[in-house]
């Protein structure tokens, strides 16, 4: 499909600032709707940029392309909309037009609004799926050093939320205390949103979800943390800077600790270190989900979610094993089944987890980058229940 693709013009639009996709081409963020088109130019491409004219300056100082223009510089014969987005999307129709190209390819994040000026325009447009997928996975080094920073911010924040949980004071029902206040998961939410913000960071609603609540992977958790119970601690901020973001878990638990958890705790542990030891460019996703999966199995705990006649003390993983990051939180490839090749330079999460209705759960979670034989782990922060 790249060969194919390569005589033909190629089209990327949106708003850079939350299209991960032409940002990652451009390397340029802009907050106003902007348009990519890549011609053929004398055996390589030539790349254009259409944005509004007060961001011209700036783009020509920092976009990744060779020209920048403004909608009013492609204003077709029936005039350019007071609409900004669809006044983009008119003008790259009108410079495809004047460039006497026939045919197109977008990728899979391009808008609708474009795909119809293009296709009024009477120019045919193909859909690459796949165009800029493996360009995103495969990251750079600059990139890498970016994830590093994020992973490294998101562990600090990690830190101070897990001695939060762990430096509490009890009260004789259980709940924890802290200042006198009961410490909830919202308390400790926003501890960490105030710890991000002061790092540069803007932080999607953390997971801080104590005992039950914890067995749902994905409840955000609520009301008061208590004594005893494992408490899952999931941080995935984005920095503001570089719009790269971090992403760990942890699992705090404050007080006694009972045989059972600590038991679900050591296998999870195992069953990451399995994971990062399979990890290498050229094994697939599926791979190491199930050198995960054999780890889990292989302690006596089950793999997915449980049936209606499951009883509450069922104990499982019931997620795949991780995810690709970086300009998204969640990017190909996947750890689980079905599961892709990993190349070089991906970055990803692997994090195993366990969880138990009438227990809740355990997950720990790192990052790592994929290398030609074997991967490198971003995270410095110790994965142990005991954070006083």
């Amino acid at each position: 499909m790249a060969d194919q693709n390569a005589a033909l013009g190629r089209i990327m639009a949106g708003i850079p600032e939350t299209n991960a996709a032409l940002f990652h081409r451009l390397r340029f963020s802009v907050g106003d709707p902007a348009v990519l088109i890549e011609l053929p130019a004398d055996g390589g491409v030539h790349a254009t940029l259409i944005l509004r004219d007060i961001e011209m300056q700036r783009a020509r100082q920092h976009a990744r392309v060779d020209e920048v223009a403004c909608p009013a510089d492609f204003t077709p014969a029936g005039g350019l909309s007071g609409d900004r987005e669809t006044a983009t999307a008119q003008a790259a129709a009108e410079f495809l037009r004047r460039a006497d190209i026939r045919r197109v390819v977008g990728d899979r994040s391009l808008p609708l609004i474009y795909a119809e000026a293009v296709r009024e325009a009477g120019i045919e447009l193909e859909c690459d799926s796949e165009l800029g997928v493996l360009s995103r996975r495969a990251k750079d080094q600059q990139e890498v050093e970016w994830l590093r920073k994020a992973q490294e911010v998101t562990e600090g924040a990690m830190e101070m939320a897990c001695q939060m949980v762990a430096r509490a004071t009890a009260d004789t029902s259980g709940q924890l205390l802290v200042d006198g206040r009961p410490l909830t998961s919202e308390r400790v939410r926003a501890a960490i949103d105030h710890w991000l913000l002061d790092h540069g960071f803007s932080n999607p609603p953390s997971i801080v979800a104590g005992g039950p609540t914890g067995a749902d992977c994905h409840d955000r958790g609520s009301g008061v943390l208590r004594t005893g119970q494992p408490v899952i601690i999931d941080i995935f901020p984005r920095d503001q800077t570089t719009h790269y973001y971090g992403d760990c878990t942890r699992t705090v638990v404050h007080g006694e600790i009972v045989d059972t958890l600590v038991e679900m705790h050591q296998t999870v542990v195992a069953a990451k270190q399995a994971g990062i030891a399979a990890t290498r460019a050229g094994v697939s996703g599926e791979e190491v989900h199930l050198a995960i999966a054999s780890v889990i199995t292989g302690h006596g705990y089950a793999m997915g979610l449980p049936d209606e006649e499951a009883p509450q003390s069922y104990c499982a993983m019931t997620h795949g094993s991780g995810h690709g990051i970086g300009l998204d939180v969640h990017e190909p490839p996947l750890l689980d089944y079905k599961g892709p090749e990993l190349v070089t330079g991906d970055a990803l999460t692997i994090e195993p987890g366990l969880y138990r209705r009438d227990l809740g759960g355990i997950r720990v979670e790192d990052m790592v980058v994929v290398t030609d034989d074997g991967c490198v782990n971003l995270n410095r922060l110790p994965g142990d229940l005991v954070w006083d």
